[in-house]
């Protein structure tokens, strides 16, 4: 793989993401694949899926058409991607049982984690099962996170482009080079996601992003220090991970189901706070950034890894306890512009 190799693949990416995403709307809409309003979702009108497939494309295809077998130490990793791409994909045509998508998200898990990428938490065999469990929980997280226009699109781009830097930084090229071109797909993909949204990802879109990222954050880790591991695992992935322990904890305290879809979520609670839909997504991405340049100078050896862990925790903790303040059950929504919010 030569220098000119990144780029090339970003740029492609980038390309192949934004025509695939206009044809697959065209498409999506003559097909009648689409997400119409209804029960917790607030989007006025049906909204064409499958720009996710585009991602997908826009991601896998450059890659591996420029690297060839280069790519090889990931293929664990990009089957396991796959996997969950085609899985969303066939959830957004007919909604799959959790248990079907749990046993899914397991079984690719288990794929990345007997191809080599195993994060050592504990030092024991525990570690295999604690990276299995931690992809799959952080892989619906990031789902759960596609919940309003330009969100998980912007916090993409900007959480790839930053772990793709970290993989460089650590001599892992291979891994930088999938994400530079998700973090360029994520780009080509957002103009069309942007607020008013003309498309959505859907679960094919986010159920792969989550997985690729949390598998490479895994993969970047792989025989680190224990400290070394957490700061890797967590930080990339820290706007998820808060978002889901607000949510689990909202729940809770409400007696709500865990599992149910509900506008409960981090970017929800912004909205109420008085942020538009599109300063919300940029808000969400600002976190996200800060995260991945915190994981990025801890990866330079720049700060101290338990500096960096401590202070990741105690802001995240901080997130999630006063998040709580903000009431959305049963709350009347301040008065906000016209732009559509889902889920």
């Amino acid at each position: 793989m030569n220098s000119s190799t990144v780029p090339a693949a970003a740029v492609c990416g980038f390309l192949l993401t934004a025509a695939a995403t206009h044809v697959l709307r065209r498409v999506a809409l003559r097909w009648g694949i689409v997400d119409r309003p209804g029960g917790h979702k607030s989007h006025r009108r049906p909204t064409p899926y499958l720009g996710g497939v585009a991602i997908v494309l826009g991601t896998l295809v450059p890659p591996i058409t420029l690297a060839g077998p280069a790519v090889r130490p990931v293929a664990g990793i990009l089957v396991g991607a796959l996997a969950m791409a085609l899985l969303g994909l066939i959830d957004d045509l007919i909604p799959l049982p959790p248990l079907t998508r749990l046993a899914v998200e397991a079984l690719a898990a288990g794929v990345v984690v007997v191809s080599g990428v195993v994060a050592p938490i504990t030092g024991t065999w525990l570690d295999l099962v604690a990276t299995l469990v931690w992809i799959a929980v952080v892989t619906n997280s990031f789902n759960l996170l596609d919940n309003m226009d330009g969100a998980l699109g912007t916090l993409t781009a900007v959480s790839a482009a930053l772990l793709a830097a970290a993989a460089f930084a650590t001599a892992q090229p291979v891994i930088g080079l999938v994400l530079a071109a998700l973090a360029a797909s994520a780009l080509g993909f957002l103009p069309y996601n942007w607020a008013p949204a003309r498309i959505f990802m859907g679960d094919a879109g986010s159920l792969f992003i989550g997985f690729l990222l949390a598998s490479s954050a895994a993969a970047l880790v792989t025989g680190a220090r224990t400290g070394t591991a957490i700061a890797g695992l967590l930080l990339p992935t820290f706007v998820a991970t808060v978002d889901t322990g607000v949510v689990l904890l909202s729940r809770l305290r409400a007696g709500r189901p865990l599992l149910l879809g509900g506008s409960d979520h981090l970017s929800h609670r912004l909205r109420r706070l008085g942020l538009g839909v599109r300063l919300t997504a940029v808000t969400l991405a600002a976190v996200a950034a800060a995260a991945g340049v915190l994981d990025l100078v801890t990866t330079l050896g720049w700060i101290s890894t338990l500096g960096a862990v401590l202070g990741a925790m105690a802001a995240g903790g901080a997130g999630v306890v006063l998040s709580q303040r903000v009431r959305v059950y049963g709350a009347p929504a301040r008065p906000q512009s016209s732009l559509p919010v889902r889920r």
